[in-house]
């Protein structure tokens, strides 16, 4: 039987948590929220109990008991199978071998940057940077605070995330010095081309080429 690709981060962190234990849903969001999960994965908690479900429809957990507290709704407690095992493993194998095609916001932004100016360029990314800045530095004080605490072997999606804002904060602070100082190949052609709209031939044929890159 063909395995599925990776293509709900919040199903493999459920079964990441059920393969600890079993546990009911409201236990299994409460720990994924308190490991930050949901900032590591990008979860979105209005899916969750529909992910669930699906889960449960394709035999990778099942329901083993249910419990009532007092006169709260009866919840029902759910393991991972042999199945959702396996598949939990093959997703992580694939995750962490095979490189993927991610589109970042900002990817999309660079993509279309020059219908603004240079300069709005340079004060969006002035921007970019300061909160780059900002979280680095919040990110590497948890970090450091946390690596007390917790082996590091926990935390390398953390140490990760750490190493490639660091990168971007280093190419976005590279870019402004080039459009500050005025060493930008094409500055000069962007700026024409924002104030009077007139492309040179130069900018139209990169246009060109960039409108049918594959």
């Amino acid at each position: 039987m063909k395995r599925r690709k990776v293509g709900n981060l919040l199903a493999l962190a459920i079964l990441a948590t059920l393969h600890e234990r079993s546990m009911h849903p409201y236990e299994m969001a409460s720990i994924l929220k308190a490991r930050g999960k949901d900032r590591d994965m990008g979860i979105k908690w209005g899916s969750f109990y529909t992910v669930v479900g699906n889960l449960e429809k394709h035999g990778f957990i099942e329901a083993v008991e249910s419990n009532r507290d007092g006169a709260r709704p009866e919840r029902t407690v759910y393991g991972i199978t042999g199945a959702g095992r396996d598949e939990m493993l093959d997703w992580v194998r694939e995750l962490l071998a095979e490189l993927a095609p991610e589109q970042p916001k900002f990817v999309a932004g660079l993509s279309v940057m020059p219908w603004l100016g240079p300069d709005e360029v340079i004060s969006l990314f002035r921007s970019r940077l300061a909160a780059l800045d900002e979280e680095i530095a919040s990110t590497r004080a948890e970090l450091t605070r946390l690596l007390v605490e917790l082996p590091r072997l926990v935390l390398l999606e953390a140490e990760y995330d750490l190493a490639i804002r660091t990168a971007e904060a280093a190419w976005v602070r590279s870019i402004l010095e080039e459009l500050t100082s005025g060493s930008m190949p094409g500055l000069a052609e962007w700026r024409t081309f924002r104030e009077t709209g007139e492309r040179s031939a130069e900018v139209a044929e990169l246009a060109e080429r960039g409108s049918t890159r594959t």
